[in-house]
């Protein structure tokens, strides 16, 4: 989709300075063609509403005033009942354009924070509330769907309609058409007043709503822990404090809108009621402003079109709320899509593979650091791995092992020095608490390759020992697990995560402690299979354990925040 993309990089490549409203803007334009198509739809509907009120208006002057016989009013009955039905179809079809339109938005914007968040990377991502980024995807994202559903195609009706019925308006009765034109600029001005408290409102309301939706989802994933510790009446108290903060955000943003409606609904109340006296004095001649005597068929017509030529302002009065809502959710979005700094990627069939002569990760006198940390966790880091070097990373435990495994996946920035990876790269990397998503085994190897065949997939579980266990679940590869491997071992999730690494079919393997909580026997076999796949390939694997560092070729020991090689005389 080429236009989804040309639209997403305005978005996100947008500057600091961009405006709420131009990142609307931007966002539509993937829905461009149906919202301008429901807006011309509203349009029809809305000047169709003159015949309408004509058809109504002759029907009546000839019944009362001209004492036709009933036979003589079904033409224009049938006119009326045609157009009645016009009307409706074109009101259907318009709010079925904008449904499209909005269900288009929401995929597109979902798929652009998405890639936001891929842009980032890890090393943003784990410094948010999870909570908090769903929120911004999930509730954020709905408030966009009135502004565009119902605000954008509006627009072109409050434009439309009242240009289309003025000059009929004028054209039957002058002093109608004054008061109609006179009254006319105050709803949009209050309609500006309105939105500058509104918008705030909605943002500070979004905001408790990122809030409480962070600090529920952390509560939940904790629960045991709260348990564990008799913590859960304070933090229901602190669920109940979120939850009391966004219900007051959010009565203040129904009070202006409510506020808002009523006083416009006052204002085109009023001007209907000026109207009306005014056809009423002149029918009773206490008021003679025309050259030619007023028809009841004339009061009638400007009559009915006196309310609906307010009607598309009073819509758009239901739906001013929503636009401020929209745009305070856009500012929200925009912090996950705006500035996105480029990932370090390991994707394959980037670049060109690395040569056998060039190292595969070379780094010069780096720095590590955790985003929160203080101090650096390493220092003075500077090695080069080369394809086929196997090397076992040991050390005491905090002495930074899965920090620098971190920074060589991309992970975590480097503080200082520089850290530099061949293109094409492609790397695999099993952390020491892998993630597993809420789903079958088999759907959690998938994550390393997709469209893996299941005799590929099947080799990957055999050679991590994934069937060793699996055997004996109850579905094998499709047995259901628990979000973050619940039902599963340490070791075995480590299994999980190291046949994830053999599906992706790496240039550099990163792995973090693979044979941890493994028996003898099995922690073997794992071995036996990282040395048969690594063949032609570079192994970095940080491990405590004595048969994995026999297994490597060299050894590389972190102390005191540096790393030491041998004959590098440290």
């Amino acid at each position: 989709m080429p236009a989804a993309a040309d639209v997403s990089g305005s978005v996100t490549d947008a500057p600091a300075g961009t405006t709420a409203k131009a990142r609307l803007q931007a966002l539509g334009a993937v829905a461009r063609a149906p919202l301008r198509a429901a807006g011309a739809l509203g349009v029809a509907g809305g000047v169709l509403v003159l015949p309408q009120a004509a058809l109504i208006a002759l029907c009546l002057q000839r019944a009362f005033v001209e004492a036709a016989p009933p036979a003589a009013l079904l033409p224009l009955l049938g006119a009326l009942l045609a157009t009645l039905l016009l009307r409706a179809g074109l009101a259907w079809a318009g709010r079925r354009l904008a449904d499209r339109a909005v269900e288009r938005i929401r995929i597109d914007v979902r798929a652009r924070i998405a890639r936001g968040l891929v842009a980032r990377g890890p090393v943003w991502v784990r410094t948010q509330q999870s909570g908090a980024l769903a929120e911004r995807m999930g509730a954020h994202v709905d408030a966009l769907e009135g502004y565009f559903g119902g605000f954008v195609p509006l627009r072109a009706e409050v434009v439309g309609v009242p240009l289309a019925i003025l000059p009929a308006v004028f054209w039957v009765d002058r002093t109608v058409g004054l008061v109609l034109l006179l009254t006319l600029p105050l709803v949009p001005v209050f309609m500006m007043l309105v939105g500058w408290g509104a918008q705030a409102a909605s943002q500070r309301q979004l905001q408790a709503l990122t809030r409480m939706g962070g600090h529920f989802a952390d509560r939940l994933r904790g629960l045991g822990l709260i348990r564990l510790y008799g913590r859960g009446a304070s933090d229901l108290h602190g669920i109940r404090a979120a939850a009391e903060e966004l219900r007051v955000r959010s009565l203040r943003v129904l009070r202006i809108a409510f506020l808002s409606s009523a006083v416009l609904e006052f204002f085109a109340s009023l001007s209907v009621a000026m109207i009306a006296l005014y056809l009423g004095l002149t029918y009773l001649g206490m008021l003679d402003l025309r050259a030619a005597p007023l028809t009841l068929g004339m009061g009638v017509f400007c009559l009915l079109l006196a309310p609906e030529f307010y009607a598309p302002l009073r819509r758009l009065a239901t739906h001013y709320h929503e636009r401020a809502a929209a745009l305070a959710a856009m500012d929200e979005i925009a912090l996950v899509l705006d500035a996105a700094p480029p990932a370090m990627s390991n994707d394959a069939g980037m670049g060109t593979p690395p040569t056998a002569a060039a190292p595969l990760v070379r780094v010069r006198d780096a720095a590590l650091r955790h985003p929160a940390a203080t101090r650096d966790v390493l220092s003075g880091i500077t090695l080069d791995l080369h394809r086929g070097q196997h090397v076992a990373l040991v050390g005491a435990s905090g002495d930074g092992k899965s920090t620098l495994l971190e920074a060589l996946a991309g992970w975590l920035p480097v503080h200082a020095g520089t850290l530099q990876r061949a293109p094409g790269l492609r790397v695999g990397y099993a952390p020491q608490r892998p993630f597993l998503f809420a789903g079958s085994l088999r759907d959690n190897l998938r994550m390393a390759k997709p469209d893996a065949s299941d005799a590929l997939l099947q080799q990957a579980a055999e050679a991590a020992q994934v069937l060793r266990f699996a055997s004996r679940l109850p579905e094998g590869l499709d047995t259901v697990i628990g979000e973050r491997g619940l039902g599963l071992s340490g070791g075995e999730a480590r299994r999980v995560a190291l046949a994830r690494v053999f599906l992706r079919d790496p240039d550099l393997l990163l792995l973090d402690e693979p044979t941890a909580f493994l028996d003898p026997d099995t922690e073997a076999a794992v071995l036996r299979a990282i040395l048969t796949f690594a063949r032609g390939r570079s192994v970095l694997m940080a491990t405590h354990s004595p048969a994995a560092q026999a297994a490597m070729a060299q050894t590389w020991r972190l102390q005191g925040g540096r790393l030491s090689m041998p004959g590098d005389g440290r």
